[in-house]
């Protein structure tokens, strides 16, 4: 079955920075784009960054561009998210996700940054 394990969240002070690590498992990684999301406490989950199948395609929210960075490897089924120039406002709980067509939306189980002093 699909599987997305996510890992590398922590506290860290503003302006540092931090790599979340997404391995997936289940399905053909390359076939497909990749997402991260974050949700903070009393807000809807957001769209951060995007990576097109092969790696060649990012999208980035506005209020990250510039700071994170999506990259992927195919040959380890892996996504990862670097984020620099960390912020308080960055603080939430990430999520890697796949949509696979006939399949459906799949989500990892999360894990918490924290930017604060």
């Amino acid at each position: 079955q699909v599987q997305l394990v996510e890992s590398g969240g922590g506290l860290v002070q503003p302006g540092g920075s931090l790599r979340l690590s997404c391995a997936a498992s289940g399905f053909t990684f390359s076939f497909y784009d990749m997402k991260y999301y974050r949700q903070a406490p009393g807000k809807e989950r957001e769209l951060v960054a995007r990576i097109s199948s092969f790696g060649v395609g990012m999208d980035y929210a506005e209020s990250v561009k510039g700071r994170f960075t999506i990259t992927r490897d195919n040959t380890k089924n892996t996504v990862y998210l670097q984020m620099n120039n960390l912020k308080p406002e960055d603080s939430a709980v990430y999520y890697c996700s796949i949509v696979i067509p006939l399949r459906g939306i799949y989500w990892g189980q999360g894990t918490q940054v924290t930017v604060s002093s």
